[in-house]
């Protein structure tokens, strides 16, 4: 599901940050995937830095790998 059409992080003023669970489990499916910019709407800056957050999260386990 599309969030929006413009960046949220560019929206809010925010850099993904793997601390901040509840917004990075946003952009990812229901399977524990990060999901792909056409489905989240976030720019290519913001996806590179939303994709090694959510990495880190899983590696220090605050997400799941898979679900």
């Amino acid at each position: 599901p599309k969030i929006n059409l413009k960046c949220y992080f560019c929206q809010n003023k925010k850099l993904p940050d793997y601390k901040l669970v509840e917004v990075l489990s946003k952009f990812i499916s229901d399977r524990g995937k990060i999901l792909s910019v056409s489905k989240t709407g976030v720019c290519a800056k913001h996806q590179r830095k939303l994709a090694k957050a959510i990495k880190q999260a899983r590696h220090l386990g605050l997400l799941p790998f898979v679900v």
